[in-house]
């Protein structure tokens, strides 16, 4: 299979903030609806219609313009993935498929670096 082969759409968007509560109230003044909550993490999900926002606590990476950290492709299988962005010569940042608890039974993903340094992941919600 070709690599394009294993994922299907855009998953979410991935932006830093320096105020958790400051963000939600933000996207929520747009229409968004908290779909997540990892206060471990510091992490909420954001989605309004087919459109999902991931923004997480972080005083490094925010207040310039280009903040956002990266775009997420949803895949159904992150490990066949991975070995197949390796293959066809991606800049795979991760040196395995990566995981987090979050939603029910955690999420696999991995990283691909763009051309200009953009992040690109490949996040399965694991079933």
């Amino acid at each position: 299979m070709a690599f394009t082969d294993y994922y299907d759409d855009v998953q979410h968007i991935g932006i830093p903030t320096k105020d958790l509560a400051k963000a939600e109230k933000f996207w929520e003044s747009l229409g968004f609806k908290k779909i997540g909550d990892f206060p471990s993490n510091e992490v909420i999900f954001m989605n309004y219609g087919h459109l999902t926002i991931e923004t997480w606590h972080d005083e490094t990476a925010t207040g310039k313009p280009g903040a956002i950290n990266h775009i997420s492709m949803n895949t159904s299988n992150a490990d066949e993935a991975f070995k197949e962005a390796k293959a066809a010569g991606f800049d795979v940042i991760d040196s395995e498929v990566q995981h987090l608890p979050f939603w029910n039974k955690g999420i696999k993903f991995f990283n691909i670096m763009g051309p200009d340094a953009e992040i690109v992941e490949f996040c399965e919600i694991v079933k």
